[in-house]
């Protein structure tokens, strides 16, 4: 929350240095884990950062210093080590005090300086929106946040001191920065396991956005307590009584479910407060797993439990790290009370997440438990990064895995591994290597072969089958989960892309080079380097790559750009060939040997195939250079390839089938019959009769009343022979009186 710069008041002075060194009083107190260089060097920090924000009030009218103790507070109550609370400290000097990160490695070394470094908005530097700038001050702080947690850690800590005092901000920011809190601060938490945090700042957020339903709810859920007050109290002595019976120790809490998450399940649910049944629940700490199953049982001979409400977090813990029995038992008087069982360590885990480690550092200082806590996840910020240096595609894969619920799944070999809901295979191939999702060809589910679309579910055995030859489909964009496999499968397409694109713009520009009677391109000999730089500033381009596939994808057309490469040729004594440039004239309308383009349908983003009239082997086509949009063939009749010729000529270039096509190809045809019972199935048999494929089927709603009716068909055939094959076959059939191909024109059909 940024500083008001107040008038320097002597006795407002006196009055903010007493306040300050209050709460600096309050933050000593729980520095008893901290050894004696730790706790210097943390006053050391208040001392420089008190200096640094002099003169700075909050919109409280409290001294600024009291959020950075504020702050550091509550990274103390995490246990966090002393240079995390240094940071904490500190972590506005560099916004809002003109102090330097120089400043900090030289006073606190560089490990302190970068998490300052990392939590500093980047609201000095130019974005084009506000939503740009804002997502690339979060990928900053979570980049950080991947190399050292602790950032995350202040951040979040920094945000829960904010929201605690938001009410003496102007109620026109409430909205956004609770909406910020809800959408981004809080999911974080939840996703490192920071469950006391997670639930207050989205109480804190509710509070100010709908002040009227939440405290609406408020009374309710006072008046509900003081009710079950008593039936509360008794279940919690009947529970201690029975698991004194079997001599199990054990401490029980009680839990009371947050404000917002009642409204949640009121407003999603349809539901009255009187409908929600788990208000309250109980949390009963054990010494040992063992005695946490031991203690299942015991619940289970004092309540009935409630069917289908029993979840095993401890033998799959939640994606987090969270573990816990949980049970929902029926109580006194038929009221729904559910138990949580889990051990002490657990306990920490449960409510401080990542942060417990280093609770576990100060009680057990060789403990390996909860290093491993976010730590997937934080290691996946690093991929999408690798992947994508744009700021705003970045977070909106980071936003993607932000939420709660998740799905456990297995590999083949029995490793669980937890996904977001609606995670498919192809998402579960990613997750367990780029590798495996780049080759995935086909996918088993619980051993039978599945479609890679298909979601999986909670206890599938995974497994992938690859290919070597396999590589990532632009479709499968279309049903990914999470980022991971969104930003991989994305590089790859840019990336191959690009190759190809590189690839057809050096074909291209060698062929228009030849119709200026140049043999071929420049080559990269030292001889030629002034040429390739005059001609990559003509063109804005930075490299000859960058170049070739702006030729490629359409950005520049390659007569221009070949005009221009003769004209510096000749400017260093290389003229055209004049016997060249009449024999391309003449061969240009009988041959494509001489440079343009063969295609085989290998290619993938490079060249498209026009929608408008779906060129299938066989077919008179054309090529055209779309803006951007790489090579489109069209048919030489289509209607829609007519009307750019006439607009754009020169973006049109020479296309014909290769000899060997690789793959089928889509076309549609329209078949009217007479109107009658099976009539689909006899067309379908006839389709598959001539080896061909129906990729789709479409047909009239009102085909019910009427006596004959058209059925559109998407089918895969090899060529123009293979489709007349398929007409002939449907033709034959007695109730067809009419198939045709459907062709963008008026033109004849096979």
């Amino acid at each position: 929350m940024s500083a008001v710069l107040q008038p320097n008041i002597d006795s407002r002075n006196l009055e903010a240095a007493n306040a300050a060194a209050a709460s600096f009083a309050s933050l000593v107190s729980k520095l008893d884990y901290l050894d004696k260089e730790g706790k210097e060097i943390v006053r050391k920090a208040y001392r420089f950062s008190d200096k640094a924000h002099l003169g700075q009030i909050r919109q409280s009218g409290e001294p600024y210093i009291t959020h950075p103790i504020a702050v550091a507070a509550q990274c103390a109550e995490w246990k966090l080590d002393a240079q995390a609370l240094v940071a904490a400290l500190l972590h506005d000097a560099i916004e809002d005090c003109g102090v330097s990160k120089a400043d900090l490695i030289e006073e606190f070394g560089a490990p302190v300086a970068d998490m300052v470094d990392g939590l500093t908005k980047l609201d000095k530097l130019q974005f084009n929106t506000k939503e740009e700038g804002q997502a690339e001050s979060f990928r900053k702080m979570l980049l950080a946040m991947a190399k050292d947690v602790r950032v995350i850690l202040i951040k979040l800590a920094d945000r829960s001191h904010n929201m605690r005092t938001l009410s003496s901000m102007p109620t026109a920011k409430w909205a956004r920065i609770c909406n910020e809190t809800l959408e981004i601060y809080a999911p974080i938490a939840h996703r490192l396991g920071l469950n006391q945090t997670f639930r207050e700042l989205q109480d804190l957020s509710f509070k100010h956005l709908k002040p009227w339903r939440y405290a609406i709810i408020e009374k309710a859920v006072d008046k509900a307590r003081s009710r079950r007050r008593d039936i509360l109290n008794k279940v919690q002595k009947n529970v201690e009584s029975a698991f004194a019976k079997y001599n199990i120790p054990i401490k029980i809490y009680g839990r009371e479910k947050t404000l917002f998450s009642i409204y949640k399940k009121m407003d999603f649910k349809n539901l009255s407060f009187a409908q929600v049944t788990d208000i309250y629940g109980m949390r009963v700490i054990l010494p040992s797993v063992v005695e946490c199953y031991s203690g299942l049982g015991v619940l289970h001979q004092l309540y009935k439990p409630v069917p289908g409400r029993f979840k095993d977090h401890i033998a799959i813990s939640k994606v987090n790290g969270y573990q816990s029995i949980h049970t929902t038992l029926v109580g006194p008087a038929g009221i729904n009370i559910e138990f949580q069982l889990r051990t002490e360590a657990m306990h920490i885990v449960a409510e401080s997440g990542v942060a417990s480690h280093w609770l576990y550092k100060s009680q057990e200082p060789h403990s390996d438990n909860a290093k491993r806590l976010g730590a997937q996840w934080l290691q996946s910020l690093v991929d999408i990064q690798n992947e994508t240096h744009d700021a705003t595609e970045f977070w909106d894969y980071v936003k993607v895995d932000l939420f709660p619920d998740a799905v456990y799944v297995f590999t083949p070999k029995s490793k669980i591994m937890a996904l977001p809901r609606g995670a498919t295979v192809v998402d579960f191939a990613y997750a367990v290597h780029s590798n495996i999702g780049d080759r995935a060809m086909a996918g088993k589910i619980n051993s039978e072969s599945v479609p890679l679309r298909t979601e999986l579910r909670n206890g599938d055995v995974v497994e992938i089958v690859t290919s070597p030859e396999a590589t990532p489909n632009p479709a499968w964009l279309g049903f990914v989960r999470t980022g991971r496999a969104r930003s991989k499968i994305r590089h790859f397409l840019k990336t191959q892309a690009q190759t190809e694109s590189l690839n057809l713009g050096q074909k291209l520009l060698a062929q228009a080079l030849r119709a200026e009677g140049i043999e071929e391109l420049p080559s990269e000999d030292p001889k030629y380097k002034t040429l390739w730089d005059r001609l990559l500033r003509f063109t804005g381009s930075h490299t000859k790559d960058e170049l070739l596939t702006d030729v490629g994808i359409g950005k520049r057309v390659a007569s221009i750009v070949a005009k221009r490469l003769v004209f510096l040729l000749s400017e260093q004594g290389e003229r055209p060939n004049p016997l060249l440039i009449s024999k391309e004239r003449f061969t240009s309308h009988e041959t494509i040997s001489q440079g343009g383009v063969i295609v085989d349908g290998s290619e993938n983003v490079s060249v498209q195939y026009g929608h408008c009239c779906r060129p299938i082997p066989g077919d008179l086509i054309l090529g055209y250079l779309g803006r951007g949009e790489g090579l489109v063939v069209h048919t030489e009749d289509c209607s829609v390839g007519q009307r750019l010729k006439h607009k754009d000529n020169e973006r049109f270039i020479s296309v014909e089938w290769a000899d060997e096509i690789l793959r089928a190809f889509e076309s549609e045809v329209i078949v009217t019959v007479q109107n009658g019972k099976g009539v689909l199935a006899r067309v379908a048999t006839a389709i598959s009769g001539a080896e061909a494929d129906i990729t789709n089927i479409t047909m009239s709603e009102e085909y019910k009343a009427q006596a004959t009716i058209d059925l559109k068909f998407t089918i895969a055939i090899r060529d123009t022979l293979h489709l007349e094959s398929v007409l002939k076959n449907l033709r034959r059939i007695p109730i067809v009186s009419q198939a045709k191909r459907v062709l963008s024109v008026k033109t004849s059909s096979y």
